[in-house]
């Protein structure tokens, strides 16, 4: 099952063809989006997900996304669906057609069902690389135009990342900068648990700063832990007691075999704490 609906909050088939092929979106990855997961009718981290989408377009000096038309249309997309089946719901926004005098954007949610790999992904974990991205860690603020920590169309550079994860037979990706850092995943934050304190990277160095990581750390302190928002070394990831991705649709997920070595401590026990707890939010 797929919904597909326009900003004004008109349905559409979404079999058939809506977008122009001279749409800046299509030809030049230029707009934004964000997607949301929504589970029992409820949308999860929504006031997150389209505060990051009003930061989004700001940096790429779009007009500001309305956001009482957003919410309208989204909660017509969860509304048509039914409640009891998880949606993953994808809001997208470009710039419109190339030299429209009027400027008008292209603006729609689209609703689709959990794939099955994904559902996988929360049960079992995952393996994951490193992989350089090829920056320094304070690029952000000294090349504002690089859009980093916008959440843009332009994604060619994380699917072919996770397209080199499979060719060495992982499943997944952990950028890392130049000097040595730990970014953040293609489609994902990093959190990092050692003793009784969860770490994820500062967004200052690059990276979208996370709606899951953010309630995961929410749900974490409530049941005892300490959260950090610092600086990871690459060589960090293995040497803690569990390993996690956090993301709208896979949800927190569980590292279990980095750059292929299988990792040790009681990952497990940690992820299934935490994911627990992340859900109960929800419940």
């Amino acid at each position: 099952m797929r919904l597909l609906a326009f900003l004004d909050g008109t349905f559409a088939d979404p079999d058939q063809a809506h977008i122009r092929v001279d749409d800046l979106g299509l030809v030049r990855g230029d707009g934004i989006f964000e997607t949301i997961l929504v589970t029992n009718g409820v949308p999860r981290e929504l006031d997150a997900h389209l505060d990051r989408f009003a930061r989004s377009a700001a940096k790429l000096d779009m007009a500001e996304p309305d956001r009482a038309a957003w919410e309208r249309v989204i909660q017509q997309v969860i509304d048509a669906w039914p409640a009891e089946e998880e949606l993953a719901l994808k809001i997208v926004l470009t710039r419109g057609v190339e030299g429209d005098p009027d400027e008008r954007p292209t603006a729609f949610a689209y609703g689709m069902g959990i794939a099955e790999s994904t559902k996988r992904a929360r049960r079992e974990g995952i393996s994951v690389v490193t992989l350089n991205r090829g920056f320094e860690s304070d690029l952000m603020e000294r090349a504002p135009w690089l859009l980093l920590g916008a959440k843009s169309l332009s994604y060619s550079v994380n699917m072919a990342a996770q397209r080199e994860a499979h060719r060495r037979g992982a499943d997944d990706v952990i950028f890392t900068s130049i000097d040595g850092y730990v970014l953040e995943g293609p489609t994902s934050n990093v959190i990092l648990a050692r003793g009784k304190t969860l770490y994820t990277p500062p967004p200052a160095n690059g990276i979208l700063p996370g709606t899951t990581q953010g309630d995961v750390f929410r749900a974490a302190e409530k049941l005892g832990w300490k959260t950090e928002v610092a600086q990871l070394k690459a060589d960090e990831l293995g040497e803690g007691d569990a390993l996690m991705l956090a993301s709208s649709i896979r949800k927190l997920t569980r590292v279990h075999t980095l750059d292929g070595t299988r990792l040790a401590g009681d990952s497990e026990a940690i992820h299934a704490d935490l994911a627990k707890a992340y859900d109960a939010q929800y419940a």
